[in-house]
């Protein structure tokens, strides 16, 4: 105790008359809030949250963290399902205040701080009829989003949003700021593109951005038991789908608590055309619910925000699907009547188009097919649920373990050893040790999915 009294008045001392947003240590009011995260089942006691307003006092809070041989915990939305950006006895540095963005409309792009929500951002561009691909609920974090990959509604058309990253403004280990770009740095660059936070804190992205005006979007809901040719004519029409067309699949409860599955689609070329791409889809068998209309962009990134409240307990599992074959459709058949929450749900989100054609060397992120990222996403509220939600969780996990791929999103993992790491970041992660040994060699930025210096 006298030896984290110490530590905490030095973060005081040295941090706490100096930067503007300010040091909050445990036993100060707004500690408790400071240190919570989206995933209830995080609670994590940090020795200091400090909050840096600019890349100099980014700067600075690495360096106090390096010189007194602190973990140090980052973080940007807080949105991550393992809780990553809060760790006990550690640094945590809150990068949620800033916020500054400057969209350029003409050369189409946006410098964007680490702090934005997809929500500022999608605003911020959106004002110009411009986008990018980010992820698929508008409270998610830009920056961790972006650094594992980022799949969402735009990456058939135009890549994940790692592939959008024209530069970043990149704080390391050893006290420098650097510009990795292709023509700057380009090792490190490659590196932040899928290879998450361990080379360095970004404090500021160049994204480049892309027309978008209207989309048509929404969803299809049919009754559980059409469930296995719902989804085999929907793997067959969207295999076939032009890059414009991002789609999702889903089992899950509706809201009146009757076992349902979904297609969840978007489209982001000329409406009428959209119209008659998805009238197969429609017409293939009678709804439940149609909810495909024409949209605002910034109301698709935000239809799903009230089925994730921030406080609820999530515990997820995840891996890459090829395909729903009839053996994966029967195991979710088998298991959706004992999922013990009503809020929990089992998706598919296709990673298709743009995203699944980029070379996997090209940059971190190695995982580029045709494919579907399959995610068991279990939330509840009440904490006398978890053992129950864990226990199905896992179950559901290990029977789709003879139908997926080895790898998984790094984004949707959560703590799971070293293994399941490696299997995240795939074929290159030889390469991304070696970076890690170049640009963090006494692995400071370990609070994440971590690659260890080669």
């Amino acid at each position: 105790m006298a030896v984290e009294t110490g530590i905490v008045s030095s973060v005081r001392r040295e941090l706490g008359t100096g930067l503007r947003g300010g040091v909050v240590c445990p036993g100060e009011r707004g500690y408790d809030s400071a240190r919570t995260v989206f995933n209830g089942m995080i609670d994590r006691r940090p020795l200091a949250v400090v909050r840096p307003v600019d890349a100099s006092e980014v700067v600075r809070c690495i360096g106090f963290a390096r010189r007194h041989g602190l973990p140090l915990s980052v973080r940007g939305g807080g949105h991550s399902v393992a809780g990553s950006a809060v760790r006990d006895d550690a640094v945590m540095l809150d990068l949620s205040g800033m916020k500054g963005f400057h969209v350029d409309p003409a050369s189409r792009t946006i410098r964007a701080e680490p702090g934005l929500t997809l929500a500022e951002f999608d605003r911020a561009t959106q004002a110009f009829g411009q986008a990018t691909t980010s992820g698929v609920v508008s409270t998610t974090g830009i920056a961790g989003l972006t650094l594992g990959g980022g799949l969402g509604w735009l990456n058939g058309r135009y890549g994940l949003a790692c592939d959008n990253l024209i530069s970043a403004e990149v704080a390391t280990a050893d006290g420098r700021l650097l510009r990795a770009s292709a023509e700057q740095n380009e090792d490190l660059f490659w590196g932040i593109r899928g290879g998450g936070g361990n080379f360095g804190v970004v404090t500021s992205f160049e994204f480049q951005l892309h027309p978008v005006g209207l989309v048509l979007a929404g969803g299809l809901s049919y009754p559980l038991e059409v469930a296995p040719q719902v989804l085999r004519f929907y793997d067959e029409f969207v295999k076939a789908a032009p890059d414009a067309l991002s789609t999702a699949a889903s089992v899950g409860l509706s809201p009146t608590g009757e076992p349902v599955v979904s297609i969840a689609v978007c489209y982001s070329g000329p409406i009428e055309q959209g119209e008659r791409l998805l009238s197969p889809l429609r017409k293939f068998r009678q709804p439940v619910d149609d909810g495909i209309q024409p949209m605002p962009y910034t109301m698709l990134q935000s239809a799903r925000d009230e089925g994730y409240p921030a406080g609820r307990l999530h515990y997820w599992k995840s891996g890459w699907l090829r395909e729903p074959t009839d053996a994966v459709i029967e195991t979710l058949m088998l298991f959706l009547p004992q999922m013990p929450s009503s809020v929990s749900g089992i998706g598919l989100q296709q990673m298709h188009g743009v995203a699944s054609r980029v070379a996997p060397s090209a940059t971190a992120f190695a995982h580029r097919a045709e494919q579907y990222d399959f995610l068991i996403l279990s939330q509840w509220s009440d904490p006398a649920d978890t053992e129950s939600n864990l226990e199905w969780t896992e179950a559901l996990f290990e029977a789709m373990q003879p139908h997926m791929e080895e790898s998984v999103y790094v984004n949707n993992l959560g703590e799971e050893g070293p293994g399941r790491i490696r299997a995240a970041y795939g074929d290159n992660y030889p390469r991304l040790a070696a970076l890690k040994t170049s640009y963090d060699p006494d692995n400071l930025f370990r609070v994440n999915q971590n690659i260890k210096p080669s």
